[in-house]
């Protein structure tokens, strides 16, 4: 893994390094860019913790799943590494992230050159809007881990590990129809082996997405396309 030396003094994951080479690319407009407001969590909604595997769970194959909307937000250039992907690197796994910021404070950080940060992807909190910040043949620099970069989609998902309102019916659904549609296209088996949380990538300091997020739902949205 490569890394850069700290540039910006943020709070928590988005503001850490999250190893990547430093190379610039660019990326077609596609859609026109979400706009800033964020979720404000209603009262009295909460979440459980979920085990972290369910051997029961078994994927289901199936030939083709469609691509929820998605809208895209480019990330600047100097946040990712242009690349070819899959013919560059095979696409092997899925990396679940939470932000810890809102939907538009990590949109602004993802488009600040110095952050040295990007996901692919990252769902709304409160509607499941997914914006795209990379392009999937690029490399989201998410991981932390160059080898894992290569290799993986990033999906950010707004809200806090510790603010389990965050992880709305929404957030789960609409990540897990895009989750479902990635797997399809890079023939990614639909297990816990192949879709990990930040905290499960080797040589992770983050501990994202917490003990909060429901891994048995999601995963059984996941297989059934969700």
């Amino acid at each position: 893994m490569q890394s850069f030396p700290t540039v910006l003094t943020r709070r928590d994951a988005l503001r850490r390094r999250r190893g990547a080479p430093a190379r610039r690319g660019c990326a077609p407009v596609l859609a026109g860019p979400r706009p800033l407001r964020c979720h404000v969590p209603a009262a009295g909604h909460a979440g459980r913790r979920a085990p972290d595997r369910e051997p029961a769970l078994e994927e289901t194959p199936t030939p083709a799943v469609p691509y929820p909307p998605t809208h895209w937000i480019p990330a600047d250039p100097a946040n990712y590494t242009v690349s070819a992907r899959p013919e560059s690197y095979p696409v092997d796994f899925v990396v679940v992230h939470v932000t810890e910021e809102t939907f538009p404070d990590a949109r602004r950080i993802f488009q600040n050159p110095r952050a040295k940060v990007s996901a692919h992807y990252m769902v709304a909190s409160a509607d499941g809007y997914i914006g795209q910040f990379v392009r999937e043949k690029d490399i989201a620099w998410h991981a932390g881990n160059w080898n894992y970069n290569t290799r993986s989609i990033g999906i950010e998902h707004e809200g806090w590990t510790d603010r389990p309102e965050y992880f709305t019916d929404a957030l789960y659904r609409s990540s897990a129809r895009l989750t479902a549609a990635l797997c399809a296209r890079y023939g990614i088996p639909r297990t816990r082996e192949r879709i990990l949380g930040h905290i499960e990538v080797p040589g992770a300091t983050h501990t994202d997405p917490g003990p909060h997020w429901d891994w048995n739902r999601y995963m059984r949205l996941v297989i059934a396309g969700g």
